[in-house]
């Protein structure tokens, strides 16, 4: 068994779908409309790592308090700067021990998401 996919309500979802384009490196694998929600699915490469984000009009959103999401890169320095260059307010890198670094940001829907490399 394994984790395949999250699913978050968003305010905007071309503010949600460019955040998670740019700071997680997932691509849109498809985008479909059901009702009055709009739907895009976004994928790592190899499609083990999916994020749902919708989008309806006078729904309950996420509030964004005590959770948080983790993401694995190998670019850790590149994306703080990226998020840094976005105006995106990243926390500082932290080193807790030898085998990891990170950092937080938040989404558009203040979702917090930690970027993280395992050396």
């Amino acid at each position: 068994m394994f984790f395949r996919q999250l699913t978050l309500m968003v305010r905007d979802l071309e503010s949600s779908v460019g955040f998670y384009e740019t700071m997680t490196e997932l691509a849109i694998t498809r985008r479909i409309k059901d009702g009055e929600a709009d739907i895009a699915f976004l994928a790592n490469q190899d499609g083990e790592t999916t994020v749902e984000l919708v989008c309806t009009p006078g729904t309950q959103k996420f509030e964004g308090k005590g959770f948080f999401v983790s993401f694995l890169t190998d670019k850790l320095d590149a994306m703080h700067d990226l998020a840094q260059a976005k105006g995106l307010n990243p926390s500082t890198i932290r080193n807790p021990d030898p085998q990891s670094r990170y950092f937080y940001v938040y989404d558009p829907d203040g979702v917090s998401v930690q970027l993280k490399q395992i050396m």
